[in-house]
């Protein structure tokens, strides 16, 4: 029974270690680089993944710097299916990455005492309104998170969790480039906050907006010097 339970739980962890991966590859602008740099971050020599992808080393060689065309989703998969095999073989240090970037996306959560207009929420945040109405919806707690490590770390139960007790909520995502990511990831979810807040860009991409009018959601575009300040105000209301 329990070495049942423990294979369930190293299948759990080669789960968030691939989608973690394979987030951070198909984001990137060059796949063949990105994946040499997670052999080389995890100490696999390129020889030695090779022969576990029974391919030869210069062919590897080949698509991680570039001189052949983008590895197509196959290849992704299989290399990094064999990358977490030999790291789980030498001791899981992608398994603690994905553990510790889990814990370093969500910034800041918290339950408010009692309701709080969407109103006072974008006045705590320096916020300006960009679609729906803040005057009448009430929330009932916060959550601030770092929106990079939060697409790339955080899947399945782990991504509920920064809803809290409540999808009636804020959500905060710092470090945001232009809003896309964060919306396309609300838009996939099955749960949705009440209310989002993108604190990072001067202006967010129309997708981000669109999508946002789609699901109903309030959202707002802060102006506040930092995440430090974000949260420091959230937890004064």
């Amino acid at each position: 029974m329990e070495s049942a339970k423990n294979q369930t739980l190293l299948q759990a962890a080669n789960t968030d270690a691939l989608a973690k991966i394979a987030g951070n590859v198909v984001a990137s602008s060059d796949p063949g680089r990105a994946l040499k740099a997670w052999r080389e971050k995890l100490g696999i020599k390129q020889v030695l993944l090779a022969k576990e992808m029974r391919i030869s080393p210069s062919v590897l060689s080949d698509y991680e710097s570039g001189r052949r065309p983008s590895p197509g989703v196959l290849f992704v998969r299989r290399y990094i299916e064999a990358l977490v095999g030999l790291d789980e073989s030498k001791g899981r240090v992608v398994s603690k990455l994905v553990s510790n970037d889990r814990e370093a996306a969500i910034l800041a959560i918290g339950e408010f005492q009692t309701p709080v207009k969407a109103s006072q929420i974008l006045r705590a945040v320096d916020g300006r309104l960009l679609t729906g109405d803040d005057s009448f919806v009430n929330l009932y707690g916060y959550t601030v998170v770092d929106s990079i490590k939060t697409i790339y770390a955080l899947s399945g139960y782990d991504f509920y969790r920064i809803f809290g007790a409540t999808t009636e909520r804020a959500l905060v995502f710092t470090k945001v480039g232009t809003g896309r990511s964060p919306m396309v990831a609300i838009r996939a979810s099955p749960l949705k906050p009440r209310m989002v807040v993108i604190h990072g860009p001067r202006e967010l991409d129309p997708l981000a907006l669109e999508l946002a009018k789609r699901e109903g959601i309030i959202l707002a575009l802060s102006g506040s010097r930092s995440e430090e300040e974000i949260i420091s105000s959230l937890k004064g209301i």
